[in-house]
C-alpha cells in the first residue's frame, strides 16, 4: 500500500539533545477509544480506518504517542476488554491489514503507537476457556482458576473474595461442579499465571505485537495477575468503596487478591522480555491502584520493572494551590529519577475531567498546563483538548456491562458517586468525539446510527469550532504542546518547587531545568488556583514570557508578575 510521507519533525535541535533520555520519558500520550473516535464505514462504530483518517489532526495537535483501547477479536460484552483471540482483530474495527496500516501510518508521521493488552483474563468465549470448562480433566483446566466450593455439597464459594466491582468474584459451573474466579465481570475469567504454560503463552502474545512494530503496551488491571496460592480469606475492612490510592473496599481488604508479591516479580520478568525484543526501545505502563509508594514497587527497586504506572491520584487532587503542591511533592518523593511519574486526569473508566471542574474552561486550561509542564509523562484522554463534557446517562439506559451490574443503585446515588470519581455507567465518558457541528458531531456519516449518541452540546463544542479561535481550549493545547515539543527543560528537566515571598497559598510555582551553567535551559511555571488576581515577587527577573492560559499582554521583564484569576504562565528567567 502507499505510505504517507513523513511529516515535518516537531522538535528543535535543542529538544533533540534530550534524546539522552529514552523517548518514553519525554513523550506525550493521547488515548484513543477506537469505538468512539471516528467511524469510516458508516456502521455507527469507530474503527481503525477512522483513526488513520485523523492521524494528521493528532500530529498537528502535537501529541507523539497514541494509546488505543483494545480492538482485538472479542464478543464485545465489555467492548473489547473481553478478548477472544489476542492475535485477531474484531470485525467492527477492521482487519489485520488495517491494523498493520495503522502502525505504518503512525510511524510514517514520526509518532509512536501503544496497544492496550489484557493479560489478566480472557473472554469466556476464548478457545482456552471453552476447553477448560469442558471437564475437570481438560488439558486446559489449569489455564484458569478453578476450585471446589465449600460445604454443603461444594455449593458455597471457595472463600470470601470479592471482585473489583464488589460482588462475589467466584462463579459456579454446574457442568463440572466447581467455581472459577473472575476479578472483574463474570464473563472475564482470570488466567492462572501459576501455570507456566499460561505465562509462556501470554508472553508470546507480548512478543508478537512488539514484533509487529508496536512501541509499547498499556497493561489492564495488572495488579490482579497473581492471587494467594493458598486461597486465604481476605480480612474485613470498614471501607465501603475503593479509591485511587487504596483498593480496599466493599468492606474487605484486597490483601490476597491484589498487589501480590508475585505480581511485582512478574513485572520484572515482563520488562526483561520487552527489553529483549529486537529493535528500538519500547515501554510498559501498568493500570494499578494504590498509594504511590505501593505503585512504585511495580517499577522495580532498580527501575527494572514496568517503565511507568498510572498515578490515578491526580484525578482527585483538590483544585487548590496546597492540593497541587502536595501532589507534586508526593510524586517527586516516591518517583524520583530514574523513575518517572505519570499525569492523567481522565480515561475511559472515569468521569471526564470537565465534570469535576464544573465545565470551567479556565480551570481546565490550568490543569492542562500542569499536566504538560510537570516532570513526567502526560496522558490525554480523547476530547480533553476541546473540553469535552461528561454526559449524564441513567444506568437503565447504559450499554456498559458495569451499568447493568449496578442497575440497582438509584440514579441520585450514582450521581453522588460520580462527583467523587466513581463511575457506574462508563458510557458517560465514552461518547463520540466531537469533530464538527453536523450530524453525529462528524463522528459518523449522517445516515448511520452511532453506538452512542453524540453529546447534546456538540453543535457548539467541537474541533471545527475551536480550530481558528485563539482563546479556545484546542488552541491552548496546541500552544502548550508546541512549547513542550521545543523545550528540552519541559521534556527532560528536573523540577524544583519555588517558594515565593508574600504569596498566597493559591499560587504554585516550579522551575524546570536541563543542564548546568551557561548551557542550561530554565523554564519557570506559575499557577493561580484562585479566581482573584495575585501579584507575586519572582525569585529571579524574567527575560521572556512564553505562554499564558489567558489571552492578553504578557509581562516580558521585571521582578514581579500579576497572575489573573485561574491563570497560568510559563516564563524564561534572565
Amino acid at each position: 500500500m502507499e505510505t504517507t510521507p513523513p511529516r515535518t519533525p516537531r522538535r528543535t535541535a535543542s529538544a533533540r539533545h534530550a534524546c539522552e533520555l529514552p523517548w518514553w520519558k519525554r513523550t506525550t500520550v493521547y488515548q484513543v477509544y477506537p469505538r468512539s473516535f471516528a467511524d469510516s464505514n458508516a456502521d455507527g462504530v469507530g474503527d481503525l480506518r477512522g483513526v488513520i483518517s485523523k492521524l494528521d489532526y493528532l500530529h498537528d495537535l502535537g501529541v507523539e504517542t497514541l494509546w488505543l483501547s483494545p480492538f482485538f477479536d472479542s464478543p464485545q460484552a465489555d467492548f473489547g476488554y473481553d478478548i477472544r483471540d489476542h492475535f485477531g482483530i474484531s470485525a467492527e474495527y477492521g482487519s489485520l491489514e488495517d491494523c498493520r496500516a495503522l502502525i505504518d501510518e503512525v510511524h510514517a508521521r514520526g509518532m509512536k503507537i501503544v496497544f492496550d493488552m489484557v493479560l489478566n483474563h480472557t473472554s469466556n468465549e476464548h478457545p482456552w476457556f471453552l476447553e477448560s470448562r469442558r471437564s475437570r480433566d481438560s488439558p486446559k483446566r489449569d489455564y484458569y482458576i478453578w476450585r471446589d466450593g465449600r460445604s454443603p455439597g461444594g455449593r458455597a464459594p471457595p472463600n470470601n473474595w470479592r471482585s473489583m466491582l464488589g460482588r462475589r468474584g467466584w462463579h459456579y459451573d454446574r457442568a463440572t461442579g466447581q467455581w472459577y474466579w473472575a476479578s472483574f465481570l463474570s464473563f472475564q475469567p482470570d488466567l492462572n499465571y501459576r501455570n507456566p504454560e499460561v505465562k509462556a503463552a501470554m508472553l508470546d502474545v507480548v512478543r508478537h505485537w512488539l514484533g509487529e512494530g508496536v512501541d509499547g503496551l498499556r497493561l489492564d488491571i495488572f495488579n490482579a495477575l497473581f492471587k494467594d496460592a493458598a486461597f486465604t480469606d481476605n480480612p474485613r475492612s470498614f471501607r465501603p468503596v475503593p479509591t485511587e490510592d487504596n483498593p480496599d473496599g466493599f468492606f474487605q481488604q484486597a490483601l490476597h487478591t491484589l498487589d501480590h508479591a508475585d505480581t511485582f516479580e512478574f513485572a520484572r520478568e515482563l520488562r526483561a522480555v520487552v527489553d529483549a525484543v529486537p529493535g528500538p526501545s519500547r515501554f510498559l505502563v501498568g493500570e494499578v491502584f494504590g498509594a504511590p509508594r505501593t505503585l512504585r514497587r511495580y517499577c522495580g527497586e532498580a527501575a527494572d520493572g514496568l517503565h511507568l504506572v498510572f498515578l490515578f491520584k491526580a484525578m482527585r487532587v483538590p483544585f487548590s494551590g496546597p492540593g497541587v503542591r502536595a501532589l507534586i511533592e508526593e510524586f517527586e518523593r516516591d518517583f524520583p529519577e530514574p523513575l518517572c511519574p505519570t499525569w492523567v486526569f481522565g480515561n475511559h473508566d472515569r468521569p471526564r475531567s470537565m465534570h469535576r471542574l464544573g465545565n470551567h474552561t479556565g480551570k481546565a486550561k490550568l490543569l492542562a498546563l500542569l499536566q504538560l509542564t510537570a516532570r513526567g509523562v502526560p496522558f490525554i484522554y480523547y476530547g480533553e483538548e476541546i473540553g469535552m463534557p461528561h454526559a449524564d446517562i441513567p444506568a437503565e439506559h447504559g450499554l456498559d456491562p458495569v451499568a447493568a451490574h449496578f442497575r440497582f443503585v438509584p440514579n441520585w446515588i450514582a450521581r453522588r458517586l460520580r462527583r467523587s470519581g466513581i463511575l457506574l455507567n462508563r458510557d458517560e465518558s465514552r461518547l463520540p468525539m466531537q469533530w464538527e457541528a453536523g450530524a453525529h458531531a462528524g463522528f459518523s456519516h449522517h445516515s448511520a446510527t452511532p453506538w452512542l449518541a453524540a453529546h447534546a452540546g456538540s453543535a457548539e463544542l467541537n474541533v471545527a469550532a475551536q480550530t481558528h479561535d485563539p482563546t479556545s481550549m484546542l488552541s491552548c493545547y496546541r500552544q502548550l504542546l508546541a512549547l513542550r515539543n521545543r523545550s528540552v527543560a519541559l521534556q527532560a528537566g528536573s523540577v524544583t518547587l519555588l517558594d515565593l515571598a508574600h504569596t498566597p497559598s493559591s499560587v504554585v510555582a516550579f522551575r524546570r531545568q536541563h543542564g548546568e551553567g551557561d548551557r542550561a535551559e530554565v523554564v519557570d511555571v506559575y499557577f493561580n488556583f484562585s479566581p482573584r488576581d495575585v501579584r507575586i515577587e519572582l525569585v529571579a527577573p524574567h527575560g521572556r514570557a512564553l505562554f499564558s492560559t489567558l489571552r492578553g499582554t504578557l509581562e516580558d521583564a521585571g521582578t514581579t508578575l500579576t497572575l489573573r484569576g485561574y491563570e497560568g504562565v510559563v516564563a524564561s528567567p534572565r
